[in-house]
């Protein structure tokens, strides 16, 4: 029963000193540490990523992977690449687990696509997993509304985890010092496609489209400029009975834009 386990390596602003992966890919690690126990069988950590991201690699074979992959590829592939390239590594894998979430909050839509392309059953943004009979796993899944879904899954799937879900195991100090010259294979990725960059800014409001000043001098103009096409509206005090009080509030909230303009006796909207 070899199990995937699937990372995404961040190195936030590109500086690799602050990268590393999310709490919920950790989580997916400890229960895939936990699936196997003692069998023998393999646990592979994958990435897709540059050679930065073995740093992350090597800390995962400390932890208890016996295999680590990187997928030599930009940081900046397509969801979809970047689940080609990890489906092309669950080949004899019985489960392939990975984090609900990453340190830049993407998509979350890798698992799903892996499943998609190894065409297994899915599971994903689980809260809590437990192992059953024959090999299969007791899960719940958190929907909205603060309820939960029990679910039985067989195996090969593709499962997803919360952080909340496990703590990843400490690693000895041996451990921390065999992994510095564990081997790291590497495998060609994809080079494409990749994420268009979408440019930020700070929020401006659309411009007014606003008549041209008018005025038979500059003053006049200047104040028409100034006022930005509105009028001036001086208070008034009037006094009136009911029904001629009301059709003057009427044509005032119809002068301000307030009431559709009609026709005369239908009821205002």
């Amino acid at each position: 029963m070899n199990v995937l386990v699937c990372w995404k390596w961040v190195a936030p602003d590109d500086d690799d000193r602050w990268a590393g992966v999310s709490a919920a890919d950790q989580a997916a690690l400890e229960i895939a540490l936990t699936l196997v126990g003692d069998s023998g069988a393999f646990v592979t950590v994958a990435t897709v990523g540059p050679p930065g991201a073995e740093a992350a690699l090597r800390d995962a074979v400390a932890r208890g992977a016996r295999r680590a992959v990187r997928v030599d590829a930009p940081r900046d592939l397509l969801s979809e690449a970047v689940a080609g390239a990890l489906a092309a590594l669950a080949t004899n894998c019985a489960w392939v687990l990975c984090g609900d979430y990453s340190l830049d909050r993407g998509s979350g839509s890798v698992p799903a696509l892996i499943a998609a392309h190894r065409g297994v059953a899915q599971a994903l943004g689980l809260v809590d997993v437990g192992t059953a009979a024959e090999g299969r796993l007791h899960a719940l899944r958190r929907l909205d509304g603060g309820r939960r879904e029990e679910l039985l899954v067989s195996s090969p799937a593709v499962v997803s985890v919360e952080g909340s879900v496990a703590r990843l195991r400490r690693a000895s100090l041996t451990a921390e010092l065999a992994a510095r010259t564990a081997t790291i294979e590497v495998v060609d990725g994809p080079q494409g496609p990749r994420e268009t960059p979408i440019e930020e800014g700070p929020y401006r409001p659309r411009a007014r489209v606003l008549p041209a000043p008018t005025g038979s001098d500059a003053l006049t103009r200047i104040r028409s400029l100034m006022s930005s096409g509105v009028d001036v509206v001086h208070g008034e005090t009037v006094t009136l009975d009911p029904p001629e009080a009301a059709a003057r509030i009427v044509q005032s909230l119809r002068d301000w834009g307030y009431v559709s303009h009609m026709p005369a006796g239908a009821p205002p909207t």
